[in-house]
Parts: C-alpha cells; sequence; structure tokens
C-alpha cells in the first residue's frame, strides 16, 4: 500500500496553545493502538468493533467516530504498516457481495507493536515487549537483553526511552523506525537522556553510605 508524502502518525500532537493536552486526532489514533495490541476478539477490531470500544469509553454514539477510525485506519495505520489486516469475519445480513468477502480485522504489525511501547496507558507492555523481542533480526538482539532487565527494574525509565525513540521518528528526526536501533537517539540531544546518564554515572561512583544518602534524597523529593 502506497503512502502518501503527508501521512503522518499524529500519537504525540498537542495542540498549541496546550502543550501538555493530546489532539483529537492522537487520542483517536493511540485508542486504536491501545484495541489492536490489547487481546481483543476479531469482532472488537473491525472497524465497527473499534469505533463500539471507543465510543463507550468516551460515552459518545459510535457512528459520529467511525469516519475518524476508518480514516486513520485506510489513510494512516495501514499504509504505513503499523497495523495490517488479520482476517476477515463472515457478515450476515447486508449486500451479498460484502457477505461472501466478509469485514476486515485488524492487529498491530511488529512495527506497530514497538509503537505501542511509546503510549504511556498502554498496560500489557511485558507481552508486547516479549512480542517484538521475538522476532527481532541480529542486530536488534544487542539491545533485547538489557532493555528486558531494565524494564523489569525501571519501567518508567525504559518505556520512555520507546516514547522518545518513537516521537522522534513522529517529527522527522529519525528515518524509519525498524530495525529498532538506540543509536539513532544520540544525534537527538535529548536533555533528560542526558541527566539521567549522569545521575546514573555519578551514582555508580558514589560509596554505599553516599548511595543511600543520594537515595534518601531523592526519596524525598519525588
Amino acid at each position: 500500500m502506497k503512502v502518501k508524502s503527508n501521512t503522518k502518525l499524529s500519537i504525540f500532537d498537542t495542540f498549541k496553545t496546550k502543550d501538555n493536552s493530546l489532539t483529537g486526532e492522537a487520542m483517536r489514533q493511540r485508542s486504536i493502538i491501545r484495541i489492536l495490541s490489547s487481546k481483543a476478539n476479531p469482532a472488537e477490531r473491525t472497524r465497527t468493533g473499534i469505533s463500539k470500544k471507543i465510543a463507550k469509553g468516551q460515552g459518545n454514539v459510535w457512528k459520529n467516530i467511525y469516519s475518524g477510525i476508518f480514516r486513520d485506519l485506510d489513510e494512516i495505520l495501514l499504509p504505513m504498516e503499523i497495523a495490517e489486516e488479520d482476517g476477515r469475519l463472515p457478515l450476515k445480513r447486508g449486500p451479498k457481495a460484502l457477505q461472501e468477502k466478509g469485514i476486515p480485522f485488524y492487529h498491530l504489525t511488529r512495527k506497530g507493536v514497538l509503537i505501542a511501547l511509546s503510549i504511556r496507558e498502554i498496560e500489557n507492555k511485558e507481552r508486547l515487549l516479549n512480542e517484538f523481542f521475538s522476532k527481532s533480526d541480529p542486530k536488534e538482539k544487542e539491545f533485547e537483553k538489557i532493555i528486558t532487565n531494565l524494564s523489569n527494574s525501571s519501567p518508567n525509565f525504559t518505556y520512555s526511552i520507546f516514547q522518545k525513540y518513537v516521537k522522534a521518528f513522529c517529527d522527522d528526526k529519525i528515518k524509519e523506525l525498524l530495525p529498532f536501533d538506540l543509536a539513532k537517539l544520540q544525534n537527538l540531544s535529548d536533555e533528560s537522556l542526558i541527566i539521567q546518564k549522569e545521575v546514573l554515572e555519578a551514582f555508580l561512583k558514589l560509596s554505599k553510605q553516599d548511595k543511600e544518602d543520594a537515595i534518601r534524597f531523592l526519596n524525598e523529593i519525588t
């Protein structure tokens, strides 16, 4: 499926006047990815099923948001290979041709799983992380052990790395998400990562007592 030049993933887009407030398009795309990342049954992963699930959470009428869901899937998530068809459900009513063809339902591609790992509200990240690395290429394998270990000991830090990585892609600072290569972040000069690295390196050099004092200090301010 050909990707148009202006096709863009908008999951981190915010209103210009409200830096921390996601746009409606961003929230809608995040919701679609969240549903496709879950163990939802096939009926819940059709366009209509996704619309109904999102509308229910919003207290909205699903038909009012269907066109947006349709557009996000057909113009963004499918062309960008973030989602793909996972099969078709038989249709008992409607035009005969449509009954024979069935209704498509979707799931995330490996790229989609990577993007799901960057979305804070998605809860099943441990399963997604295992799924992502189960299909990794040799170059990506070098990150698997350290990221898996970090996800167990420091999940917030670990998934913030995925968030920065995917956001850089959304902002056109990274050309391709796959293969997954954290070296792509080196050119971004992310201040928070630089600070975290500095703190970790300094902490490792501290004596046992100084480490305990540092932890006590951090507990006071967080």
